[in-house]
C-alpha cells in the first residue's frame, strides 16, 4: 500500500540531493533522493459515530482535522 494521506493527498517526491562540493566544482552530481511525506498512523475518535477509526494521515492532515472536525474532514476524504 502506498503511503498517501487521504486528506491532503501528500505522498513521496523525487528530488536532487545537495552537496557542499557544488560550491567548489562546476559539475558534481549526487543522484536522486526520495523525500517521504510525514505520514503518521493515528486512532481518531468520531463522536458522531461513537467509534474510533485508525488512519494513516499526514501531520498537515491532522491540523485540518483539528480545524474542521474529524467527521466532516474524513467524510469529505472518503475514509468513512
Amino acid at each position: 500500500m502506498a503511503k498517501i494521506c487521504p486528506i491532503t493527498n501528500k505522498s513521496s517526491q523525487v528530488g536532487g540531493k545537495y552537496s557542499n562540493r557544488v560550491r567548489a566544482t562546476q559539475f558534481n552530481p549526487t543522484g536522486k533522493y526520495r523525500r517521504k511525506a510525514n505520514i503518521q498512523k493515528k486512532r481518531i475518535y468520531i463522536p458522531e459515530l461513537k467509534k474510533t477509526v485508525t488512519v494513516s494521515i499526514s501531520t498537515k492532515g491532522l491540523k485540518t482535522i483539528q480545524k474542521k472536525g474529524a467527521y466532516k474532514t474524513l467524510k469529505e476524504a472518503g475514509v468513512i
